[in-house]
């Protein structure tokens, strides 16, 4: 194909209904594509984003984070009560819970005085690097 004939099947392929061609011989191959002007129609109604009242949001509380991945425990031994509890008063440093990786106990500590105020994670339950095991509150 010489210049003005590619020329002219582009021409004609931009006024036509179709989305791509290709058109291939010996020597030459010619691939041509167009985007849809039509969006597709959603059957679907819109979702109505609830947003709360400011009345109603209370703030993120911090959180003790997990320093490692592991199992989370939240008692020293199976029959043992918990390090801590909802409601319960913490020192820095104290030890809220354990964190088993590679048969290894990890002691972590609270970060500062304060009132546990959410147990995040359940006894045995995988902990992420990162992840939130308790929300406490500052004191």
């Amino acid at each position: 194909m010489i210049n003005q004939e590619i020329y002219d099947l582009i021409d004609r392929f931009e006024r036509s209904s179709l989305h791509s061609l290709k058109l291939s011989n010996e020597n030459q191959c010619i691939e041509l594509t167009k985007e849809s002007k039509t969006t597709p129609v959603c059957a679907q109604p819109p979702v109505q984003e609830v947003v709360p009242a400011p009345s109603q949001a209370k703030p993120e509380l911090p959180a003790i984070t997990a320093p490692l991945v592991g199992t989370f425990y939240a008692a020293p031994g199976p029959n043992e009560p918990a390090f801590v509890s909802v409601g319960d008063h913490v020192k820095k440093g104290q030890t809220v819970c354990l964190i088993e990786a590679m048969k290894m106990m990890s002691e972590i500590p609270a970060p500062c005085d304060g009132i546990i105020e959410e147990v995040v994670k359940e006894n045995g339950e995988l902990a992420a690097f990162g992840e939130a095991l308790f929300r406490y509150r500052v004191v």
